[in-house]
């Protein structure tokens, strides 16, 4: 992906709808406009509801912090996306992602740890073949419950919209996080 022209940068002069979405993502525990938002405040509201989806899903959702990670990292790199990869990458390793866990991610590999896999594999078959087989399924509910495996799938789903987003606005990657993504193996 090409990332050299922000399509969508920050507003210079937003509007008052832009202002109140600014606002209230300020106040929440983000603390700021950055990344995907920042294309979105074109469509306020829009921001205003997705954000709220990803707060809950970051900080407090059902979902283990490590297996939240897995599954952005892995639609990272399904979508090549650098900016959520570098933001990422070094909260995933805060959250406990082994480091060649999260480099094997990063090359669209599957991770060493068990539990780790078995998210990898839900959320990477799911974005490669548009479906999920029976084993995978099986395998994922015996190991989180189905509260969770459908948790995991809407995270996917809401980081594959930050990507899609992000991709068409080549919004860049954040300043002074240095995390590229990885080549994948095999090259895509």
């Amino acid at each position: 992906m090409t990332t050299d022209t922000d399509r969508l940068p920050f507003p210079a002069d937003p509007t008052p709808e832009q202002r109140a979405a600014i606002d209230r993502i300020t106040a929440g525990p983000r603390g700021g406009v950055s990344g995907p938002f920042v294309p979105l405040l074109r469509s306020p509201e829009l921001m205003t509801r997705l954000q709220l989806v990803g707060e809950t899903i970051r900080f407090g959702g059902v979902l283990d912090e490590d297996l939240v990670e897995v599954v952005v990292l892995t639609v990272a790199r399904h979508w090549d996306q650098p900016y959520e990869w570098a933001f990422h990458h070094p909260i995933a390793l805060a959250k406990g992602v082994p480091p060649a866990d999260v480099e094997a991610v990063g090359r669209a590999e599957r991770p060493s740890d068990g539990r780790l896999a078995v998210m990898w594999d839900l959320v990477d078959e799911l974005q490669r073949t548009k479906d999920v087989s029976d084993a995978t399924y099986a395998e994922a509910v015996a190991v989180f419950g189905e509260e969770r495996v459908v948790a995991a799938v809407a995270t996917a789903g809401y980081y594959t919209t930050l990507a899609m987003v992000m991709n068409t606005a080549r919004t860049p990657p954040p300043e002074g996080l240095s995390a590229a993504l990885p080549e994948a193996t095999p090259p895509r």
